[in-house]
């Protein structure tokens, strides 16, 4: 199931929508589900010792920390990138926005290759005037005669400067008297508005190192330095998984039926965060297709949505177990989303688990899958920091929070609309606030997580 308004787990469990509450409704909920607010693979055997209330915390403790399930996303990657699997690969310039360079980019030529005029004006040889020959030099011309002292010609930026050139007088501080000789109004200097071979670098040089994110900027040196492909570290694969028979893909909902709002939003998130999306799947709630699908996947990762709870037609943890798949983390103190789950589905291939709501999957997103996709994709993590919130964020009694935030100046401006099944305030949002546990009163500085097109770096390209 997923992009449902409301998801009730088990008898003994709580609703994704519990993350609204206040902490005295909260902590009462805690108390009525009897350590049951995480949902997993649980082995066999007697429950633990001391399964009241007051045993909270110890049930409570299977769920990752937020900090450390990003922290085992990325080291999961990792694991994955030591394979040949992961080997680099050669991509044509118009495909390697966003990917990361594998190997140096060297300079193949100097440049520029060769003296070229920075200005359009005249080149000059000696001390002027100077006589002004009827031909000029154009830029993509092949090299002109040599200039004698005493000659001038007609020059365009990034023209070749013909030999025994001294200098280039721009247009705007030279005039012609009536003979068609050439004075100069100012000082010329030997080499001035002359870019010489090699100012830029010579051959060989290395221009960027491996790891390098490959940015507009990025292509328009490797073209200028002879390049027509790149080595890259490749995008990693997704597969991303549409699960729930009550999710229509047009019109408004009716009968029963509402609207997948994570089927049009994933792909293009996931292409943000550096991934190729190979294939969006609808499966509907049957635990015999989900098996299938995961096991026929051939991607680095599948995402799926919905279905990572303890309710009647959340299949994903029971057909992770019969697969055999390694549960590396299964829940996490968080809010929204503290079902979600990451798992090794083979040597080199993970199972990121979002749970069905829309914002509760934001959060497993940023909290699992950006780690690990930025992680095989070699990007860098960004830099961490904080701002100082400009209103109280309300917290969960133990967990982590993540709040919709925009940026005002400089403070960070808490949204409404953020419970796990809404859209609205994340859809706004310019990035994510980490809110502790307890909550963060007005001017407490938080983390704040950016969101890709906020950020406006490489993550805006969304195709």
């Amino acid at each position: 199931m997923t992009a449902r308004s409301v998801r009730t787990g088990g008898p003994a469990g709580p609703t994704e929508d519990a993350d609204d509450l206040d902490v005295e409704e909260a902590l009462a909920l805690v108390r009525e589900d009897n350590g049951t607010a995480h949902r997993g693979h649980r082995p066999p055997g007697p429950p633990p010792q001391g399964s009241g209330p007051a045993a909270r915390p110890e049930a409570h403790h299977r769920a990752t920390p937020w900090p450390e399930a990003r922290a085992t996303a990325a080291r999961a990657a990792r694991a994955v990138t030591r394979s040949a699997r992961r080997a680099p690969v050669s991509v044509r310039l118009d495909d390697a926005l966003g990917l990361t360079l594998a190997a140096p980019l060297d300079a193949l030529t100097d440049l520029p290759s060769f003296d070229t005029s920075a200005m359009d004006g005249w080149v000059v040889a000696g001390p002027g005037p100077w006589a002004v020959r009827d031909e000029g030099v154009l830029a993509g011309h092949a090299e002109s005669a040599p200039l004698t002292d005493g000659e001038a010609a007609r020059i365009a930026t990034g023209a070749r400067v013909p030999p025994d050139t001294t200098a280039v007088l721009r247009s705007e501080h030279g005039r012609t008297d009536e003979k068609g000789r050439l004075h100069a109004t100012r000082d010329v200097v030997p080499g001035q508005d002359i870019r010489p071979r090699g100012q830029e670098c010579r051959s060989g040089d290395q221009l960027l190192p491996p790891g390098t994110l490959v940015t507009p900027a990025v292509l328009g040196l490797a073209a200028a330095a002879g390049y027509d492909t790149l080595t890259a570290v490749p995008r990693p694969r997704v597969e991303v998984l549409v699960l729930g028979d009550e999710l229509l893909t047009e019109g408004t909902p009716r009968d029963g039926l509402i609207r997948d709002a994570l089927g049009p939003m994933l792909p293009p998130w996931l292409r943000a965060l550096g991934a190729e999306v190979t294939a969006v799947r609808r499966l509907g709630d049957a635990a015999e297709a989900l098996r299938k699908a995961i096991t026929a996947s051939h991607a680095d990762v599948i995402v799926t949505t919905g279905g990572t709870a303890a309710g009647p037609v959340d299949h994903v943890h029971p057909v992770l177990d019969r697969i055999g798949a390694e549960l590396l983390v299964d829940g996490v103190k968080v809010r929204p989303g503290h079902p979600m789950l990451l798992a090794r589905t083979k040597e080199n291939q993970h199972l990121v688990g979002l749970p069905g709501n829309p914002l509760a999957a934001v959060s497993g997103l940023l909290t699992l899958a950006e780690p690990l996709l930025r992680t095989l994709a070699a990007r860098p993590a960004p830099e961490p920091y904080t701002l100082p919130l400009r209103d109280e964020a309300h917290g969960h009694p133990y967990d982590t929070r993540l709040v919709p935030v925009v940026l005002r100046g400089d403070s960070a401006v808490p949204l409404h609309y953020n419970g796990p099944a809404m859209l609205r305030g994340i859809a706004a949002a310019d990035a994510l606030a980490v809110v502790p546990p307890g909550g963060a009163r007005p001017g407490q500085e938080a983390e704040l997580l950016d969101l890709p097109w906020a950020s406006a770096g490489i993550g805006v390209c969304f195709t």
